[in-house]
């Protein structure tokens, strides 16, 4: 491929390959150096040219949200988790559906889930391994009492083809700055140090302790028990994600790139990057300040506000002064949103367009009956 960006239609997503391969890279050696199970979540880049690069690296398998995005990653991948309850008929049957090469889990944390996936394990003829989702701090998903989660777990263990996998956790609820983590991590410590005791008397002990996200990454080893972890970000990173200082900016490997299309209002320039480009997520558990986004090489410069086709730069604090028909590359505050957004990624060193990949997990991958 003999592109540039400047030959690049705007708004598109670029990732600098070598910030994506020096991310790659890092967090299998963290995987290794603390005998962690590293099973990346797709969520992020939903393409199997970048799950096969996880997977080359040591990763012992994907973990996914959608049906859809089980459906594509078992191209690549035979070892699957589905880490979303798998609620309804329909959903339960397109993961039993999975080709019977891939070993799956789903983690859930109701009887109505469990009962859905056997009644699909068993008209697949298939078995379906099952982690019981706990509650640690997140209050989202999970269950919140760990006599009810033994319960569960029981229930799955009395209901063939399931077999009782493991227990799984999300610590979204530790958003603050790495350096700031440890007291939220000390509960955390404690509240599965204290289930997985509770297992344990059970006759349940677990196989696997799956949790992490990509803002605990690094400290993932402070926590007892967890056998393996689930960061999902870390393989881009985003504006969020160097502002808490679970990454450096020049870890940020995918940039919006865009075109500034009107500087007529002072202390202000417009790109071709709004809303659909860069979706409304705002900065959370942060310091930073508000926006939608910031300029790469220029961090104080932020989307301070859009509409769909429209991003506002505020230059009011900057001496910096883009002229209409430059190009700058955006930072996004939560990369996983861009991302589902588009249809392709363009892969650059430098201003060289070396490669491209489809996004290929992106929607629901179904049709509505006529």
């Amino acid at each position: 491929m003999s592109l540039t960006t400047a030959e690049l239609e705007t708004p598109v997503p670029v990732v600098d390959l070598d910030r994506l391969a020096r991310n790659l890279d890092r967090a299998a050696a963290y995987a290794t150096a603390h005998q962690l199970a590293l099973r990346p979540h797709i969520k992020t880049h939903k393409s199997p040219r970048i799950g096969s690069e996880q997977l080359r690296r040591g990763a012992i398998g994907l973990t996914c949200a959608t049906p859809f995005e089980a459906e594509v990653m078992s191209e690549v991948c035979d070892d699957i988790l589905v880490a979303y309850p798998p609620v309804g008929g329909l959903r339960a049957a397109r993961l039993a559906a999975l080709p019977e090469t891939v070993r799956l889990t789903v983690a859930l944390d109701s009887l109505a889930a469990v009962e859905t996936l056997a009644i699909a394990a068993r008209e697949a003829d298939r078995a379906i391994g099952v982690y019981v989702e706990l509650d640690l701090g997140m209050h989202r998903v999970g269950v919140p009492v760990i006599d009810d989660a033994i319960a569960l777990a029981q229930a799955v263990c009395a209901r063939s083809p399931l077999t009782f996998e493991g227990i799984a956790f999300y610590p979204g609820h530790v958003r603050e700055p790495v350096g700031q983590q440890s007291v939220k991590l000390e509960e955390l410590d404690a509240a599965l140090g204290a289930a997985l005791q509770a297992f344990e008397r059970a006759g349940l002990r677990p196989s696997a302790v799956s949790g992490g996200s990509t803002p605990t990454l690094w400290n993932t080893h402070e926590v007892t028990g967890v056998t393996e972890f689930r960061p999902g970000t870390y393989v881009y990173n985003d504006r969020t994600t160097a502002a808490i200082g679970a990454c450096e900016w020049d870890d940020c490997a995918l940039t919006v790139l865009a075109t500034v299309v009107s500087t007529a209002v002072p202390g202000q320039a417009v790109i071709d990057a709004g809303t659909k480009a860069l979706g409304r997520e705002p900065m959370r558990g942060t310091d930073s300040a508000d926006g939608f986004g910031c300029v790469l090489g220029q961090p104080d410069v932020v989307v301070k506000s859009m509409s769909e086709e429209h991003g506002i730069l505020d230059l009011s604090t900057t001496s910096w002064r883009p002229v209409v028909g430059e190009r700058v590359r955006v930072i996004p505050n939560h990369v996983c949103i861009v991302v589902h957004l588009n249809d392709v990624i363009a892969g650059v060193r430098g201003d060289a367009v070396e490669t491209s990949w489809p996004v290929s997990a992106r929607g629901r991958g179904y049709t509505l009956p006529v």
